[in-house]
């Protein structure tokens, strides 16, 4: 990418290539300076109509696992079973965060998804096996009115598989909400769900001995 941006300044400033030099964001040339931000913005003009585009890989030899704690709060209504997550705290270990604001809405998103399927996403099928909650009326995901307070924490370590010393993240933060939940619920009430949803109607049963 930096050969391409040095070419394309060259260009621009009306230099040769081997002329033109790049440090701290400044392009400079014997004919002349331009900024990055300037070679940007001529790039995206009709003065430049170009874009530069750059591609690289690295697949590592290994896969090393990331790590999420997860903790929930709940408030259950004895008396009808309904449960209600007040919060949610989540702590993760992806490696060296490099960037901190697109990986924050990775696992909250990943967090959202898990809280769906602890409390709300309910597969049900009719008795001649036709998927019976085929709508958003029957099959409920949760909005933001259901989801609490949620924070999240990042514990960076260093990984040394990648030069970066970071690793995935991925999918991986979908784990702990249902299993946090579910044992909020227990913590609560007593009752052990085993299968998800975790709906007030388990709970019920099971408050009621059934």
């Amino acid at each position: 990418m930096k050969e391409k941006m040095i070419a394309a300044a060259a260009r621009l400033l009306g230099a040769d290539t081997e002329s033109v030099e790049y440090q701290a964001g400044v392009f400079s040339s014997p004919s002349g300076t331009m900024s990055l931000a300037e070679l940007a913005a001529k790039l995206c003009s009709f003065e430049g109509k170009d874009q530069l585009i750059s591609i690289g890989t690295f697949g590592s030899k290994t896969s090393p696992p990331p790590f999420v704690a997860g903790f929930a709060e709940v408030e259950v209504d004895l008396e009808t079973g309904q449960c209600d997550l007040i919060k949610y705290v989540t702590v993760t270990d992806c490696g060296t965060v490099l960037n901190e604001n697109l990986a924050r809405i990775q696992v909250e998103g990943g967090i959202v998804m898990g809280i769906g399927m602890g409390l709300f996403e309910d597969v049900r099928y009719s008795g001649k096996g036709r998927l019976a909650s085929n709508s958003f009326m029957e099959y409920k995901i949760p909005s933001r009115q259901d989801l609490g307070d949620i924070e999240v924490y990042f514990i960076p370590s260093h990984e040394p598989t990648h030069k970066l010393g970071s690793k995935s993240i991925g999918e991986v933060v979908i784990n702990t909400p249902p299993p946090a939940i579910a044992d909020a619920v227990f913590n609560a009430t007593g009752v052990r769900c085993r299968s998800l949803p975790v709906t007030a109607e388990k709970i019920l049963l099971s408050l009621a001995g059934e």
